[in-house]
């Protein structure tokens, strides 16, 4: 295998990607990855899809039974090199999941019928792939993962604030005063995530949808998680309204700083190479 696979890569380079044989007419792209245990750089032709700014390649073996090396390799080292035919660039990959991933394998098992064959063939799942080039300019993704930061540090003083009063713990103001405090901050901050999520659903999820459709589904979940915490934010602020105690004011706002750490978690792990791509 290692040796017909270096023919097909010494063809593929020397006529700009083009092979010919069992793979000609098939997109292809040389994907390089480094060893999960050995470190070494090793380079695969592999089957691709291109999806808006990504390319999409197919951990399908043939229909094996298990996952192919180079898959892997860059589960340990995500950090890949594609080469297309008329160029070379680093890469970033990720595995895709759920909906994405089974309407990304749909499309390129009804583009190649063989792809249909290898999954009926297997009871693993093929993974798919997506390859995002890396840029200088890593921005937007950057400035999510900022813009979280200073959100997550944010709720963190907030639940150790509300911990205190429902504690009893002596405090700098009296516990009136600091009551009055804690909502003013608690509203503050509501209002912050509910202008986050706008300017997602304004302008960052189109912007992703527009650059790559394959992501489509994943961002219609995310607007989906944001229509669920907008329901906890809206009770948390009655809650606040109608001057509960602090202890179910720590409960409430327990509940909402769970949701938004998952969610956080969950935007970052699918949106970050996405949005350092652009």
């Amino acid at each position: 295998m290692s040796d017909w696979n270096q023919k097909i890569i010494e063809e593929f380079r020397a006529n700009g990607g083009a092979v010919g044989g069992p793979f000609e007419g098939t997109p292809l792209v040389l994907l390089t990855t480094v060893g999960a245990r050995t470190g070494r750089r090793r380079t695969t032709p592999v089957a691709c899809l291109r999806d808006g700014g990504r390319i999409l390649v197919f951990a399908s073996n043939a229909g094996a039974p298990a996952h192919p090396a180079w898959y892997h390799n860059l589960l340990a080292n995500p950090g890949v090199t594609v080469e297309t035919g008329e160029e070379t660039y680093a890469a970033t990959a990720q595995p895709l999941e759920g909906a994405e991933r089974d309407a990304l394998y749909a499309r390129q098992a009804e583009i190649a019928p063989a792809f249909a064959d290898y999954q009926a063939g297997t009871s693993r799942v093929i993974p798919v792939v997506a390859l995002y080039r890396d840029q200088r300019a890593r921005a937007l993704g950057d400035e999510l993962v900022a813009i979280h930061r200073g959100m997550r540090e944010e709720l963190a003083g907030i639940l150790a604030a509300v911990s205190d009063l429902a504690a009893g713990r002596p405090a700098e103001a009296p516990p009136a005063d600091l009551a009055a405090r804690l909502r003013s901050r608690c509203l503050s901050f509501c209002a912050d995530v509910h202008a986050h999520h706008d300017n997602e659903a304004g302008r960052g999820f189109p912007l992703l949808a527009r650059r790559y459709p394959g992501l489509e589904p994943v961002l219609a979940a995310f607007g989906e998680e944001h229509a669920v915490l907008a329901g906890i934010r809206s009770r948390f602020e009655e809650t606040l309204a109608r001057a509960a105690s602090p202890d179910e004011v720590l409960d409430e706002l327990r509940e909402l700083a769970g949701e938004i750490e998952a969610h956080f978690d969950r935007e970052e792990r699918r949106l970050v190479p996405a949005l350092n791509a652009l």
